[in-house]
């Protein structure tokens, strides 16, 4: 029939007809062709979400580190102009031992000198870091000085050779520490604005002068070496010693939050824990140094302002100079002359300051995280899905393969 054809199958020839009539119960038997494995498709590797937000954690870590440094050497600078500024003044009446007291501090100091004020002298500070860094790189590369120790494991011959290297690089900082100092707090309307390279200039200059007899009262540095060597040794083992607890209290807690959920997680100390977990301990160690010499260094940085004819801002109002005057034959008589004149508290001048410098710290830690956090999150949720590979499939010629023979039975007529 005419537009059916096919319809019921395929249309045999007269040869199939003939083989169907003479063979019919042969068929033809068509066997499965051999499966290519190179044919199968392999899956692309897909990053699981876990994996993802390693790396999510990771970039934050790393920006974490990056605000901390910026934090602790550049926006917490002005903190450290009004400490020191009110460690050095002996005469004044108001001891801003809480921050409220140098709200209107500040702002009369804006409407006076501008806002620059409080970032005076922040490049012989930042000289000076970077002069302690490269001394102390220097000493360890000339001689067999280590730079840095393990205290659990190295020898108590290695972590004293390390402490001499300390006590070696404070000792030829020392002068240039006495210069950045006064940089630091001299008073903007009474003195001119100092060069990039007076520290230098000032710091050899009482270098060179380390045995003669100072004019005035101002004291040989050999007398300086011993307070600031005593500070930057006390400073550097309290903040090694908390961060050491304080790591290994995070650890316990950890693990203690873990013993109550039940199960110990195969990665419960991942990179992105420990990273954390560091940055914390370091943040705890600094303050914890900070507060314990807070006394230690308000009779250093007396010592060091000693007859250097220094005029800084008065802090009772933050209008006027003030002079700095004093006497100290030493250490021990700045300590009993301090105590015996303003009392115990006179030692901690101006720790107002030391409060708002590291609540500043921390809430920059904590927004710097956040935001990093968040906006790694909105790219990663934002990024198109990753476009699927084709997939190459590897083409063989066809193998023959040997024909079952098929048994013919020939029906009997």
């Amino acid at each position: 029939m005419a537009g059916i054809d096919g319809y019921f199958g395929p249309q045999l020839t007269d040869e199939d007809w003939e083989d169907m009539r003479l063979n019919p119960y042969a068929r033809k038997i068509q066997r499965p062709n051999t499966i290519d494995l190179n044919r199968i498709p392999v899956s692309q590797p897909i990053s699981s979400p876990k994996e993802e937000d390693d790396a999510v954690q990771r970039y934050v870590g790393i920006g974490v580190g990056l605000a901390t440094l910026i934090t602790e050497n550049l926006l917490s600078h002005p903190c450290v102009v009004l400490r020191r500024q009110c460690q050095v003044n002996h005469g004044s009446k108001k001891f801003h031992l809480v921050p409220i007291t140098l709200v209107p501090v500040i702002i009369h100091l804006h409407q006076s000198q501008g806002i620059t004020t409080l970032w005076k002298g922040i490049g012989s500070v930042l000289v000076v870091r970077g002069m302690t860094l490269a001394v102390e790189d220097l000493l360890s590369k000339i001689s067999s000085l280590p730079k840095e120790v393990s205290w659990s494991e190295d020898s108590c011959k290695t972590i004293c050779q390390h402490i001499l290297l300390k006590c070696i690089t404070l000792t030829i900082v020392t002068p240039f520490y006495s210069a950045s100092l006064v940089e630091t707090v001299q008073s903007d309307i009474a003195s001119e604005k100092p060069g990039v390279f007076d520290v230098f200039r000032e710091g050899v200059y009482r270098l060179v002068s380390f045995n003669s007899p100072q004019k005035g009262r101002m004291l040989p540095v050999w007398v300086l070496v011993t307070p600031t060597v005593l500070h930057g040794l006390c400073k550097y083992f309290a903040a090694t010693i908390v961060k050491r607890v304080s790591s290994n209290i995070m650890l316990i807690s950890y693990r203690q939050e873990y013993q109550r959920k039940g199960a110990y997680p195969k990665d419960y100390l991942n990179t992105n824990i420990i990273q954390e977990i560091d940055v914390t301990a370091q943040l705890i160690s600094l303050v914890a140094a900070e507060v314990l010499l807070y006394p230690l260094e308000t009779i250093l940085h007396r010592l060091h302002l000693q007859g250097t004819r220094t005029l800084i801002d008065n802090l009772d109002n933050g209008f006027a100079v003030t002079s700095i005057l004093t006497s100290y034959e030493g250490m021990m008589d700045c300590y009993h002359t301090t105590v015996a004149q303003e009392g115990s508290v006179g030692l901690f001048k101006g720790f107002g300051a030391l409060i708002v410098q590291f609540t500043v710290h921390y809430a920059v830690l904590k927004l710097t995280k956040f935001v990093l956090t968040q906006v790694t999150m909105l790219i990663k949720s934002s990024a198109p899905p990753p476009p699927s590979q084709p997939v190459a499939f590897k083409t063989h010629a066809p193998q023959p393969t040997a024909r079952t023979p098929v048994s013919v039975i020939t029906p009997t007529r």
